[in-house]
């Protein structure tokens, strides 16, 4: 076990090597004082091995959990639960915000990436019950990472109460109003924390600050948090209202689900106020319906309307006054559906966040210069591309669009051109066979030419270009020269027989002359052809040819 890396209420987390496997790790040792209840150490085993089965980027993975004994001073013999984590590389998100207010664009990015781990577990049946900025970690490279899944389950069940909890988890500033009054939890209560987490970004504090863990907990239920744009005027009202949602005190009118607590965020961090949801949408989600519960004003109204012996001792307001207040609200609301759809995102990153650009065509050099404009480093990786030229940048890794802290090494990757191979030889395979050979070896089917041939059968390929053997690029075009199945017929009349015969026969023509004697004309010296039974063009290979030549 190695040097400690942080500390916090209910355990010390040191680094650690898994000899085994050869990585680093973070060790997590909790207090002895939690390890003397034999039903905390129970249930800590348990809650250790339902995380243990979750496997997501957004969650930090345990590997493995259990008791060491230790020998105390006075000779007694102790059990220590720990955990062996994975190790994150990164900043606690509770140290972030001590710098300030993150931005609303960072500040939407992680409440996105916490979001995604609570869908995962909550679809895995298990509940965080501690969302807060020190379970949050944010990796230098941006990424964010959940952790301590299961064991704020496992210390609230030992603990009997609030003041108890709290002085183990370390705070009450992120409890929801169920947790603050002892009643059962489910996944709306992760939601409610994530809301406070979000709350603080924006503000630089929580929503709720007390003396004692007992008052933080006490405004948690009775009293209406203030709009987070109240504290920080750079805060939109899209995100308020998003916030103000998330920190409702009733449950069934908070988030029902992550995602739906996720859409809202993404849509307010586009510039937009989320549609309110209404009571029938609600009733349809995860947890049922809301519990019907008349409020005073309704059975105040229900028993006047039942009492007939009461008389009314007061006007209605006049008719003008009442189209008067119609109107005003229409008004307003149109105004400030006009503001909200005016209002364009802040896309400006704080300090210290940077955006990855797009480096696509650069070459090495032109992205090293626009990467250490914006303080980030980089570093060359070559691979070969088909579609982007040598020498230019094909992608980036992290990609563009990341946000990254200054430093942070980026790799860029620099296209080397398309892989050369050794054009394949289809020279006499048949067309239909080589077509398809050399498509499914990466190359693309160009033009077909077709050639007379004496030799070569009607379809065979006659040659290709590139040729067969050529180192060539994968994806370039071949064009395919066939054969005809044709000869080119000479024309041979008025020539003397025996050159005729012999250009019909010659190595190109391959045909057969028929020679047929005509004894009306008068015999001439050589013999000379006055007919041929084929004309002169394309003829089809082998053919007969009759020709005629004078023998009178």
């Amino acid at each position: 076990m190695g040097a400690s890396i942080g500390r916090g209420g209910m355990s010390d987390v040191h680094i650690g090597t898994d000899s085994r496997l050869g990585r680093t790790v973070a060790i997590k040792l909790l207090k002895s004082s939690l390890a003397a209840d034999p039903a905390f150490r129970t249930r800590f085993r348990q809650e250790a091995q339902a995380a243990a089965r979750m496997a997501h980027p957004t969650i930090v993975r345990v590997f493995d959990a259990g008791e060491e004994t230790i020998s105390e001073a006075d000779g007694s013999e102790s059990q220590i639960p720990f955990i062996i984590m994975e190790f994150v590389d990164g900043r606690l998100l509770k140290d972030i915000i001590r710098e300030g207010p993150i931005d609303s664009v960072e500040a939407v990015r992680i409440i996105d990436g916490v979001l995604t781990a609570l869908e995962y577990s909550h679809r895995a049946g298990v509940v965080h019950r501690d969302i807060k900025p020190g379970n949050i970690m944010i990796t230098k490279a941006g990424q964010v990472k959940v952790m301590d899944f299961g064991i704020a389950r496992a210390i609230s069940d030992s603990a009997t109460t609030v003041a108890q909890t709290t002085a183990i988890l370390g705070t009450a500033s992120y409890f929801s109003p169920e947790q603050a009054k002892g009643e059962s939890v489910d996944a709306r209560t992760d939601l409610y924390s994530s809301g406070v987490v979000l709350f603080e970004m924006l503000t630089g504090r929580p929503p709720f600050r007390g003396d004692t863990p007992v008052a933080v907990a006490y405004q948690h239920v009775s009293e209406a948090p203030v709009k987070p744009s109240s504290i920080n005027p750079k805060v939109s009202p899209a995100l308020d209202v998003v916030v103000v949602h998330a920190l409702a005190k009733d449950r069934f009118a908070r988030y029902q689900s992550a995602v739906e607590f996720r859409n809202d965020v993404e849509t307010a961090g586009a510039g937009h106020i989320p549609v309110k949801r209404t009571a029938d949408d609600i009733a349809g989600g995860l947890f049922g319906a809301p519990p019907e519960v008349e409020s005073t004003s309704e059975l105040a109204l229900k028993q006047l309307a039942e009492d007939q012996t009461m008389d009314r001792t007061q006007r209605r307001p006049p008719v003008i006054w009442i189209w008067a207040g119609i109107v005003s609200v229409i008004v307003i609301v149109i105004a400030v559906m006009f503001w909200a759809l005016s209002l364009t995102p802040n896309n400006d990153l704080p300090d210290s966040s940077r955006r990855v650009p797009v480096l696509t065509g650069f070459t090495y050099d032109d992205a090293q210069d626009a990467l250490l404009e914006l303080d980030l480093a980089a570093t060359k990786a070559e691979e070969s591309s088909p579609t982007v030229a040598k020498d230019e940048v094909i992608r980036t890794d992290p990609p563009s669009g990341t946000i990254a802290p200054p430093a942070t090494v980026i790799k860029v990757y620099v296209s080397t051109g398309a892989e050369l191979v050794a054009m394949p030889n289809v020279t006499g395979q048949p067309f239909a066979d080589a077509e398809p050979a050399l498509v499914e070896q990466g190359f693309v089917s160009g033009a077909v030419t077709t050639e007379n041939s004496a030799s070569v059968a009607e379809g065979i390929v006659t040659g290709t270009t590139p040729a067969g053997g050529e180192q060539t690029a994968v994806g370039t075009i071949v064009d395919f020269t066939v054969s005809s199945g044709q000869v080119t017929m000479p024309d041979v009349v008025g020539q003397a027989l025996a050159a005729a015969n012999t250009l019909l026969q010659a190595e190109d023509t391959q045909l057969v002359p028929i020679l047929e004697p005509d004894y009306a004309c008068d015999s001439e010296a050589g013999s000379p052809v006055t007919k041929q039974s084929l004309p002169p063009g394309d003829a089809p290979q082998k053919s007969e040819v009759e020709l005629t030549y004078c023998a009178g």
